[in-house]
């Protein structure tokens, strides 16, 4: 950890060790915080935002879903980011927006005031290791994905994703990378911190959100591969079809696409055929080659 960055907290930006809140805060130990993450990429110009709007809209939209304010609007917010990353001299890396109640709260639920913010910029490297495409193993966690009646899985909810921690765990116990969660309706939902993706005869297939996180990524995805002809398809996948995948990836905000090379006890191509176009568009995108995607870039200077 390096406790020599410096991190923007409420206004101010202060040496990522000062950037505490109390044990008994709201937001710790009723773990009702909430937080966006994106990746920074240097451009032409300087560092470059990869889709903040989306991101800081996504962010607002978990407060909202959670009936929460934050004490900071997008304008602002989008300066603070500006800032913290200059004081950083923040490269390729990630922007880690957390906001919160740090009020103690010891036994209070329900809390009336505005969400305290802070902002984080953490550099590729020893904490965070971005861009490494690796092929995965994968498999069904014994967990489901969180029901969309019981919290809104929708909101980027630090809570939400104890559900994750299981399903990984779960994974990594029986020798695999990642976990993939059905929901309790029976479908695929998603990984414990990453969209699945899915080919079969030629056709990408991806869960339709209702009962998964809105992610970032699985949006660009959505978006970009039809401008070179994948074809691909929202809908409900069973367990069955995840088995019967020809090709089988996985999308995220750290790495935009790492191909599955075993589910389960079967082995799959990875990357397969489509599998590789789609990480080639991804690729140039983020590389500042393909000209179709460059409004998906904010100046950070």
């Amino acid at each position: 950890m390096n406790n020599d960055s410096l991190v923007w907290l409420n206004g101010k930006l202060i040496p990522r060790r000062e950037a505490t809140v109390p044990i008994l805060s709201h937001g710790f130990s009723r773990a009702s915080a909430i937080f966006d993450i994106l990746g920074v990429h240097v451009g032409p110009e300087g560092p470059m935002a990869f889709r903040l709007d989306d991101h800081l809209k996504r962010l607002m939209q978990s407060a909202e879903l959670l009936e929460m304010e934050l004490a900071y609007s997008t304008a602002e917010i989008t300066e603070a980011v500006r800032a913290t990353v200059k004081a950083n001299s923040l490269g390729r890396g990630i922007v880690k927006i957390m906001a919160f109640w740090s009020e103690e709260a010891v036994i209070q639920l329900v809390l009336d005031s505005k969400l305290d913010v802070a902002i984080f910029a953490v550099p590729h490297g020893e904490e965070v290791v971005l861009d490494q495409q690796q092929t995965l193993s994968a498999c069904l966690s014994k967990w489901r994905k969180l029901h969309p009646e019981t919290v809104p899985v929708g909101a980027k909810a630090c809570a939400n994703y104890l559900n994750g921690y299981l399903a990984r765990k779960d994974a990594v116990s029986r020798g695999f990378d990642i976990g993939i969660l059905l929901g309790t309706d029976g479908f695929l939902a998603e990984g414990s911190a990453e969209t699945v993706f899915i080919v079969k005869d030629g056709v990408l297939l991806t869960p339709p959100l209702g009962r998964v996180l809105s992610s970032i990524t699985r949006l660009s995805v959505l978006q970009a591969v039809p401008e070179i002809g994948i074809p691909i398809v929202e809908r409900p996948i069973t367990a069955d079809e995840l088995s019967a995948a020809d090709e089988m990836f996985t999308v995220h905000t750290g790495t935009k696409v790492e191909a599955v090379a075993r589910f389960e006890d079967r082995q799959l191509e990875a990357p397969g055929p489509l599998t590789q176009r789609v990480m080639s568009l991804m690729n140039d995108i983020i590389q500042f080659k393909n000209e179709r995607f460059m409004h998906w870039f904010q100046p950070l200077t």
